[in-house]
């Protein structure tokens, strides 16, 4: 069934509406020449059935379902129809020319709208110089703009009134209007780290990169400087400042031109984990153990690059390889046979659980302490470290550990 089916035609609504107000289901179900009655008639073709329905409109409901006279349709159904023929200009000159504050809140707080239209009914939405949670309008807007974007909220509804809400659902997200849509709320302003946090996320549109970089405090244009995705252009800008181009040089993702404007900071640029083949060779070729180190230790650390930095023989460049999760297994197996790395290798996820397990038998403190954070380490040997109070907080939190204890729905050992 579609609405024009239902023009010039009368509803029975047994209950009352759900994402609609009152008043705003009328005004919509007017505007489509439906009819809208509250006892039957013989010019009811739909039934409508609401929310909060009376014993009384229960009953009348099972009575006409069992005549087989009436389609019967759910109000969230039949609204979604109503949300769905929604003029969003219309709309929008509408409120604009009324300033109806409570018809925009109405439609800000229904759930049924696209979010399209959600982003720039909530353009419109002044919060008065107001936090997010300062009056109660700011509440209601607020809370709507959390709940219809939050991750599994039936499972923590209160996050819908409080400003960690906002903040976690930053963090959440991946979608770009909605990062733009909170970083141009007026109360954002109020609250350094949601500013921070918005600085920082890799899908910030160029939009908001350009309103920090002109209106943004020190401390967001640095939070920017950590941005892997930073906008080219607002880059270019950014590291004009020393400060910040060291931190780019460490975190933006690199390319041929990148790398060449912030040449001058190598150490950090050896530590950047988008680095290709070619700019770790030309890195390599540095005489700085300094920046040795940080490529040994870099995370996307290439095989090209890794034994190149093997052959310098340098013992604190070697220990750091050897703890690197890149190091390919053959060089970890090869380093385990030659001795004098067990530490470094204790600590490194991708070292053979073989290998681990023979470390497991040295008894040295800090080798297990090191096994017992190690997310590769075998479960048997986690377990057995768990009894100890020396690795009981390091096993219980690790990761993988505890993956483990929640798919085998059991609780801590003691």
């Amino acid at each position: 069934m579609n609405l024009q089916n239902l023009k010039n035609k009368t509803i029975l609504l047994l209950g009352k509406s759900r994402a609609f107000s009152e008043d705003e289901f009328v005004s919509q179900l007017k505007f489509h020449n439906i009819t809208l009655c509250k006892e039957v008639t013989d010019a009811v073709t739909l039934v409508v059935e609401g929310r909060m329905m009376s014993p009384y409109e229960q009953n009348l409901s099972d009575t006409l379902y069992e005549e087989e006279k009436y389609e019967f349709m759910n109000i969230d159904l039949f609204e979604k129809l109503l949300a769905e023929e929604i003029d969003s200009d219309t709309l929008l000159m509408s409120l604009k020319l009324s300033n109806d504050k409570k018809r925009l809140k109405s439609f800000l707080q229904n759930s049924c709208i696209e979010d399209a239209l959600f982003f720039k009914l909530l353009k419109m939405y002044s919060f008065g110089g107001e936090d997010f949670f300062e009056n109660d309008d700011n509440r209601d807007v607020s809370a709507a703009l959390i709940a219809r974007f939050y991750e599994n909220i039936e499972r923590n509804h209160n996050v819908q009134y409080a400003t960690t809400g906002i903040y976690h659902l930053i963090v959440q997200t991946k979608n770009e209007q909605l990062l733009e849509a909170i970083a141009f709320l007026e109360p954002s302003k109020k609250h350094p780290k949601i500013i921070k946090v918005l600085a920082l996320h890799p899908k910030l549109p160029k939009s908001v990169q350009k309103m920090f970089l002109k209106k943004g405090d020190e401390a967001t244009k640095e939070a920017m400087a950590y941005n892997v995705n930073l906008d080219k252009n607002i880059a270019r800008e950014l590291i004009k400042n020393k400060k910040f181009a060291e931190i780019a040089a460490q975190n933006i993702r690199l390319d041929e031109e990148m790398f060449s404007l912030l040449s001058e900071y190598k150490n950090a640029l050896a530590a950047n984990e988008t680095l290709d083949e070619a700019m770790q060779q030309e890195l390599v070729t540095c005489n700085d153990e300094t920046i040795h180190l940080a490529l040994a230790a870099n995370k996307c650390l290439h095989v090209i690059t890794c034994k190149q930095l093997l052959c310098l023989n340098n013992e604190r460049i070697r220990q750091v390889i050897y703890a690197n999760s890149a190091t390919p297994r053959d060089i970890l197996k090869s380093a385990y046979k030659e001795g004098n790395c067990s530490e470094a290798l204790s600590r490194n996820n991708a070292t053979p659980q073989n290998i681990l397990e023979e470390l497991f038998k040295c008894g040295d403190a800090q080798i297990l302490l090191n096994l017992a954070n190690n997310e590769n380490t075998p479960v048997d040997i986690l377990y057995q470290l768990q009894l100890e109070s020396r690795f009981e907080r390091a096993v219980k939190t690790n990761r993988a550990f505890s993956k483990h204890i929640q798919s085998e729905n059991i609780g801590w050992l003691v």
